[in-house]
């Protein structure tokens, strides 16, 4: 029973591995069709190839995906971009960014998993959320001035990140996600690049304006959610009002 317990254990692990080198694959191909396959121009494309590479995406793999955003050997990128916004149980706004190649297969299967939650529901609920650039970074200073750090690289605002939070962020080095306006994540970005700042996420995302209250069994509640969300293959981001 041990043994065939550890098979299953290794599947698992696969499994996941798996969804993760898709979803960094495709992801990839969407940063390279929106800003190009320089990833010396592209704050994203930058980001995501950093994790690709952490991840042991191959090289090859890589290559492809950046081709096919940018169209290059005529095999040119075919993924829409949809965003579905919903409750997950307790009343915590949720919005979801999909990448998919088949809107009519994926756009029933998400609304299922919304109809499927306990209380979840898709309605509109953009308004509780602020659109902005997101860049998140780390330095080996620990001393590093954070606020400093936002206010020379052009950013608005900043919030500290930890291993904790983002397990991109080294123990023992400081971390901060950096909230730009949209236009301005590229040039955030290489500010921080220059400035001995590791950067490893760098997008254009949703915070929420305000949290819900939730206890532990509430908390546990909106987290099982909010994985089924992420564990869908077409899934890229799952932005949600819960810390």
């Amino acid at each position: 029973m041990g043994r065939q317990w550890l098979h299953a254990k290794r599947a698992i692990v696969n499994l996941k591995k798996g969804q993760v080198v898709g979803k960094l694959v495709k992801e990839i191909t969407v940063a390279a069709k929106l800003g190009g396959g320089d990833p010396a121009g592209n704050a994203r494309l930058f980001a995501v190839l950093e994790k690709a590479r952490k991840a042991s995406v191959t090289r090859d793999a890589i290559e492809r995906a950046i081709a096919k955003g940018t169209g290059v050997g005529g095999d040119k990128s075919a993924l829409e971009h949809l965003a579905f916004e919903g409750y997950a149980p307790h009343k915590v706004p949720v919005i979801v960014e999909v990448y998919t190649d088949n809107h009519q297969r994926t756009a029933p299967e998400i609304r299922n998993l919304f109809k499927a939650g306990v209380l979840g529901a898709a309605h509109s609920n953009k308004f509780l959320f602020d659109h902005v650039g997101l860049v998140e970074a780390h330095h080996a200073d620990t001393k590093t001035d954070l606020e400093a750090a936002a206010i020379e690289a052009g950013a608005n605002d900043f919030e500290p990140l930890t291993h904790a939070q983002n397990d991109d962020i080294p123990e023992g080095h400081i971390g901060a996600r950096f909230i730009t306006e949209r236009t301005a994540v590229h040039a955030v970005s290489t500010w921080l690049k220059q400035n001995g700042w590791a950067v490893v996420t760098a997008e254009i995302g949703y915070l929420p304006k305000t949290y819900p209250e939730l206890d532990e069994a509430a908390r546990a509640s909106v987290g099982e959610f909010l994985q089924e969300l992420e564990d869908h293959d077409d899934v890229q981001r799952v932005w949600a009002a819960v810390k």
